[in-house]
């Protein structure tokens, strides 16, 4: 579909910021310092990018705030961010992956650098008054699609055809990690008339990026629900996706399952059956499966798992976006946050398989997953051959060889541990139909589109609105006919 040019300001070539993308080098940090956006007072907000008057003042104070991007999370005060990503107000749900030493990881491991194609840009709402922080969003410039979970690349493919330049994009989303979580962090202890301010802001300041740094487009994926009308106020385009979660809910009741097997009592007979069959494989193959969190889990663990997880994405033919030093990173500094589940050899203690989990407020959250080959296959050039040749099903090679291997670490483990740390829900990650037969149901995700065209803004709109008709047809569908539970959860 042929579409016009009707730009805000979008530029069609390489953007100066990001000349990475077609080979050139980016200037020297020195040059990409905090660029402020706008500066509120209390009869109008001036914008570098924005002409229109917007009373931005906090209703509580009538106090000014600014609104500015940061080039590094290193720029931040770590306490000033938590601040707004994980308030100590217990009725707030609270993720792992907002929490600065996480995005700090990924950016001093340089998983997250302007090499791999994501350019740090938070952007941050502070006080005119003291300086503080009052809210904060995890943004970065990207030059390309990957790593986002949320799929764009069509997008990009036809506005290219119709004579635009897509890339550079802003992303408001954590790195490799499809997990719903706030965009619009709010620091706790602010009433609520002043945390609606903060978020639009936030929100508003998101589109002024688009023009200041001359982008196409501003993407906020993995959004909470309860966000998106702030999103829709402003001109932001929804979108919704699928994902597969466990919920700690016995049926017909609003109680927490008590043990595992109180869960498996709400499966129908037949699926009952399978998962009890298949818990017990790896016990038939010689392996053990257990937990470690926090101080139990050892150095040299930490090192093996990484290998594992390089071995996983390679027998996948995927990309392994986390470097070694990023593991070692999050070691050191949010242990406590993390929960792994390990397989090891019987007898030689090898460790021959493992998940990571985070744990938050609520809900575990099942991240990565990997597995050796066996000892005797190791090093094979042609492995999934190989595995054939034994008449290993292409669900046991993805466990190493091992059958039922991956759905016991990462399904069952994860539902056993969800329950025995009272946690609501247990979010296994992208993707995966056979997530459901072992308890996971599919739910909605969110995100949020800007998209500063008008023309191309239209095309997407129309696609969205089909594509979530769509989205939630195959939700009804699979959750009626593919629900392993006596009764389907309302």
């Amino acid at each position: 579909m042929k579409m016009g040019m009707a730009r805000h300001g979008a530029s069609t070539t390489t953007h100066p910021l990001f000349r990475a993308c077609s080979g050139k080098p980016l200037p020297p940090r020195s040059s990409r310092k905090n660029t402020r956006l706008w500066k509120t007072h209390s009869s109008k907000t001036t914008s570098t990018s924005d002409t229109s008057e917007t009373l931005l003042t906090l209703p509580s104070s009538g106090a000014s705030i600014s609104i500015e991007t940061v080039p590094s999370i290193d720029e931040i005060v770590q306490s000033e961010w938590d601040a707004c990503a994980y308030p100590q107000d217990e009725r707030a749900e609270k993720v792992p992956f907002l929490k600065h030493s996480f995005l700090a990881a990924l950016e001093s491991s340089k998983s997250v650098s302007r090499d791999e194609g994501w350019l740090p840009l938070h952007l941050v709402v502070k006080s005119e008054n003291d300086g503080k922080l009052l809210g904060c969003s995890p943004l970065y410039m990207k030059g390309h699609s990957m790593g986002e979970y949320v799929f764009d690349q069509g997008w990009a493919q036809a506005f290219q055809r119709a004579g635009g330049s897509y890339y550079p994009k802003l992303q408001s989303a954590v790195p490799f990690t499809p997990v719903t979580g706030s965009r619009l962090l709010v620091r706790g202890g602010l009433d609520e008339d002043d945390r609606k301010i903060v978020s639009s802001a936030l929100a508003r300041g998101l589109i002024a990026c688009c023009h200041q740094y001359n982008v196409s487009s501003a993407h906020v994926t993995f959004c909470r629900g309860e966000e998106m009308a702030t999103f829709r106020e402003l001109g932001y385009m929804p979108r919704v996706g699928m994902q597969y979660h466990w919920e700690n809910r016995r049926r017909g009741t609003e109680e927490k399952y008590a043990s595992f097997k109180e869960f498996e009592m709400d499966l129908k007979q037949s699926r009952r059956k399978n998962v009890r069959q298949e818990r017990k494989r790896p016990a038939k193959d010689g392996l053990r499966v257990f937990r470690a969190t926090g101080d139990d889990i050892k150095p040299d663990q930490m090192a093996d798992f990484y290998e594992m997880y390089v071995a996983q994405t390679e027998k996948k033919w995927g990309r392994d976006y986390l470097r070694r030093e990023f593991f070692d990173e999050i070691y050191e500094t949010m242990r406590d946050d993390i929960l792994f589940v390990f397989a090891e050899q019987e007898g030689t203690g090898r460790l021959v398989a493992g998940a990571i989990n985070f744990i938050g407020s609520h809900a575990l959250y099942g991240r990565n997953w990997g597995c050796l080959p066996p000892e005797s296959a190791a090093g094979d050039a042609n492995l999934s051959k190989l595995f054939r040749s034994m008449g290993v099903d292409a669900g046991a090679q993805m466990s190493g060889g091992f059958k039922h291997l991956h759905f016991e670490c990462c399904y069952y483990q994860a539902i056993e541990a969800a329950i025995e740390l009272g946690l609501d829900r247990v979010e296994a990650g992208a993707q995966g139909e056979h997530k459901i037969s072992r308890g996971y149901l599919p739910v909605e995700t969110h995100s949020a589109h800007y998209v500063a065209d008008l023309s191309f803004q239209s095309a997407v709109s129309e696609f969205l609105g089909r594509e979530r008709r769509e989205m939630m047809e195959v939700m009804e569908v699979l959750t009626a006919s593919e629900s392993p539970f006596k009764d389907v959860r309302k």
